[in-house]
């Protein structure tokens, strides 16, 4: 069975004008040589000069989110398309802020899945549970609903991954422990497994939720953890490098 190539995305959110560029450029400058494949999702207005940019570098550019439908009157939304018109390779799909501030569904998400990979993007999945699921001990019944529910059959054959981001963590500081974090990964493997067969195998894991050059290591190094999805620490080259170094620490 194929091991998963590990995959570390700086997933920028609504931060970034032109002048971050120079972030980006110091990022595939220094992830030069990484085994892991490296990507930058900015906001959408920066793709494509940030693709362009990046070219042959091989650090990747990604998307913070689509629509489901290919086009129509649907104003202010993006689609897949037309990321991939503009140079962008993967999409960032399920994220937390996008589920309970814009109230997307595992359905809804399901359906912008099937929207990337019309368009040739690959899909970086995201799932997490609420502190309060947490402490009710739903955890991982909750995780492992949205993998079933956000994963469209579809995706089978198909380049993805899927990125667990405890919702209580993301921007917080906080992040589970380490015996914590393998248990939810080896729960979404084994729900891969299910749904996917054999083949699911390679598909990486990732972690989010205040990843950061402190912790990278202890994280990355943990038993099904195959890259990292960061938030605040994408924002600059010095400190997402060394979450990318931290993969061969």
């Amino acid at each position: 069975m194929t091991a998963p190539v590990p995959l570390i995305a700086g997933n920028w959110k609504m931060n970034g004008l032109r002048a971050s560029l120079v972030e980006a450029a110091a990022i595939a400058e220094g992830a030069a040589g990484s085994p892991a494949r490296v990507a930058i999702c900015p906001p959408a207005v920066l793709i494509h000069q940030m693709s362009e940019m990046l070219a042959g570098s091989g650090v990747l550019v990604g998307g913070q989110d689509v629509h489901w439908e290919d086009a129509g009157a649907f104003t202010g939304d993006v689609s897949a398309q037309m990321l991939a018109d503009v140079g962008a390779k993967l999409v960032i799909l399920g994220h937390s802020e996008r589920r309970s501030g814009h109230r997307e569904t595992d359905e809804i998400v399901a359906r912008k899945v099937a929207a990337a990979l019309r368009a040739g993007l690959e899909p970086i999945v995201c799932v997490g549970e609420t502190l309060e699921e947490r402490n009710a001990g739903q955890a991982s019944p909750v995780v492992t609903d949205q993998v079933r529910g956000s994963l469209p059959a579809a995706l089978a054959g198909q380049p993805f991954s899927v990125a667990y981001e405890p919702v209580w963590a993301i921007g917080s500081g906080l992040t589970p422990s380490t015996a914590e974090i393998e248990e939810m990964h080896q729960a979404i493997r084994a729900t891969l497994a299910e749904r996917f067969g054999p083949a699911a195998q390679a598909v990486p894991i990732l972690y989010g939720g205040s990843v950061k050059p402190s912790n990278a290591a202890e994280i990355l190094h943990a038993a099904q953890v195959g890259g990292a999805l960061v938030g605040g620490a994408s924002l600059k080259a010095a400190d997402f490098l060394a979450i990318v170094r931290a993969l061969q620490a």
